[in-house]
């Protein structure tokens, strides 16, 4: 995993799906770089050669449930939840369309992402709002 600079002047992570070995390349927005510079220079990162320290991902599941504990959310929170609240609440209820979505996803088929959009009919109706005001204006 590495940071590059590109020509839209924005840092992008160039990486490797785990489950398919898949490159990708994700333009960062600021959070996630300021919580990557918080890592710079990390023991663990700077042996393994890696962004962050690497956890396994029942151990990340673990802080996830610690997480959810302090926060008073009762929801079981895991790896694949946050992937999913990913998909649908950060991006696509955003406006992100679904081709990027599926992207950033790493999904082969468009139709696997597809899965994601059918829970959010609030985003049709918006979606179909806004084309009315469009034909509404003229």
């Amino acid at each position: 995993m590495s940071l590059n600079e590109q020509i839209d002047g924005k840092q992008w992570i160039y990486s490797q799906r785990e489950k398919t070995s898949v490159p990708i390349k994700m333009p960062l927005l600021s959070k996630p770089l300021h919580i990557i510079e918080k890592y710079k220079g990390h023991p663990k990162s700077m042996n393994k050669r890696t962004l962050f320290p690497t956890i396994s991902n029942q151990k990340l599941n673990l802080y996830l449930k610690e997480i959810a504990d302090v926060c008073g959310i009762k929801k079981d929170l895991t790896f694949h939840i946050a992937r999913h609240t990913f998909a649908t609440t950060v991006t696509l209820s955003n406006g992100v369309p679904i081709e990027t979505v599926s992207k950033l996803l790493g999904h082969a088929k468009i139709t696997t992402t597809q899965i994601y959009a059918k829970v959010l009919e609030r985003k049709v109706s918006e979606d179909m709002c806004k084309l009315e005001d469009k034909f509404e204006r003229g």
